[in-house]
């Protein structure tokens, strides 16, 4: 199976992204999506997959990056379309919204997101980069949604990143028709509205992720940090808690990992 959602750019991994992914690969985890979350973060994105086998990686920028993140620098757009134009990336995002922290303004993250959108619809007219999207929603679900629905990407062509809403949220984006990928989170003891929420995702709309370096799963819960090698921790719990054999589980995981991102777990 692949990790569809990690970030191999972050400071933790710095020199040991062979070794990180030859762990994964002995733990049957064959490849992996690193997702930037920068216009700067997605060029070593980039640079990162087309240096490692069965590596790939996303363009966009994060809803907490919106304000130009640590150091504040402007966002230069085309990098995103630079990036995208590579047949390693395979996705646009993380983008979205987040409603948890104060900072960055929310009219900010609003701006961004909207000039994301914008240029992400005049590149698939021009560049034919029809990608699919990588969201990040933290508790915005009624205010992204809306967005989302009057912008330039087929719903079918989204997923809810690291889902760590309640069951109603998760309703509402299967209404919408997007997919929910589930991280570690799905296995901590004080997630039961995340696991209610996981039993309701049609077998087809669902993937399965890291979010690394962050949420180790458990029973590795204490590991710092995360690694895609523990995404099939995570799977392995969400076929359980789902009350699927572990065959057809992974089997349909890995489909639609390949109907999504177009990339094969093999």
């Amino acid at each position: 199976m692949i990790d569809t959602h990690c970030h191999l750019t972050f400071p933790q991994y710095e020199g040991r992204v062979a070794g990180v992914l030859a762990d994964a690969r002995a733990a049957g985890v064959t490849g992996a999506v690193t997702v930037s979350t920068t216009t700067r973060d997605c060029l070593a994105a980039l640079d990162l997959a087309r240096a490692h086998d069965r590596l790939w990686c996303t363009a966009g920028v994060h809803p907490l990056y919106a304000d130009g993140g640590r150091d504040g620098l402007p966002h230069v757009w085309d990098n995103l379309r630079l990036v995208a134009s590579d047949p390693a990336c395979v996705a646009w995002g993380e983008l979205g919204l987040d409603n948890h922290y104060d900072r960055p303004p929310r009219d900010l993250q609003r701006a961004v997101l909207g000039e994301q959108l914008d240029r992400i619809g005049a590149w698939m007219e021009s560049d034919g980069l029809d990608l699919p999207v990588v969201l990040h929603c933290r508790e915005a679900f009624s205010d992204l949604i809306p967005i989302l629905r009057d912008g330039p990407v087929a719903p079918e062509r989204h997923v809810f990143h690291c889902f760590t809403g309640t069951p109603e949220d998760a309703r509402a984006v299967l209404d919408f028709g997007a997919w929910i990928s589930f991280t570690g989170v799905v296995t901590f003891a004080n997630a039961s509205a995340v696991r209610d929420a996981a039993r309701l995702v049609p077998a087809d709309r669902l993937m399965v992720e890291t979010d690394a370096p962050f949420l180790t799963p458990e029973p590795h819960r204490k590991v710092r940090p995360n690694e895609p090698k523990f995404v099939a921790d995570t799977a392995r719990f969400l076929a359980e808690l789902r009350g699927e054999d572990w065959d057809s589980f992974h089997a349909q995981i890995n489909d639609n990992t390949r109907r999504f991102f177009g990339i094969d777990a093999q």
